[in-house]
């Protein structure tokens, strides 16, 4: 594990996005609340909560932090048939969250494939991504 201890102590944040490509029927399932596993979207929401707190189990190597903070949001986007997480995590800390929001995201995405295999395996998870970092001595990131 790299040695964080000689790094300051600052308010650290990160967010991460997610999307789930369920299609039509699906989506249509999704909106209605209409899967017998039950509400996609808060079990989906709740998921990658306790998921960012299990990071440095999950990931080898990684830092084990105290979160002040995550929240998951869930949108849907009928145009693209797709499902839209997005997680933020916070700390005040001396390394960042993002693994706390990538994993927030990756874990929501698989409990939305989890939720709705049952009607369909095609369903794709895809553009996991880090969106915006603040905190730390490498300074501030901001997705294009």
């Amino acid at each position: 594990m790299v040695d964080v201890g000689s790094k300051l102590v600052t308010e650290r944040t990160a967010a991460a996005q997610a999307k789930v490509f369920v299609g039509p029927e699906l989506m249509k399932l999704v909106r209605e609340n209409g899967l017998k596993k039950g509400d996609v979207l808060s079990v989906a929401r709740l998921a990658g909560i306790v998921g960012s707190k299990q990071t440095s189990s999950l990931i080898p190597l990684c830092h084990n932090i105290s979160l002040s903070s995550v929240a998951v949001d869930i949108e849907l986007d009928s145009a693209l048939n797709c499902v839209i997480v997005t997680g933020t995590a916070k700390c005040r800390g001396q390394t960042g969250v993002e693994m706390e929001a990538l994993t927030a995201v990756s874990v929501s995405a698989l409990t939305v494939y989890d939720m709705c295999k049952a009607v369909s395996h095609d369903i794709v998870i895809s553009e996991i991504m880090l969106l915006a970092k603040s905190g730390g001595t490498r300074g501030d990131f901001h997705r294009t």
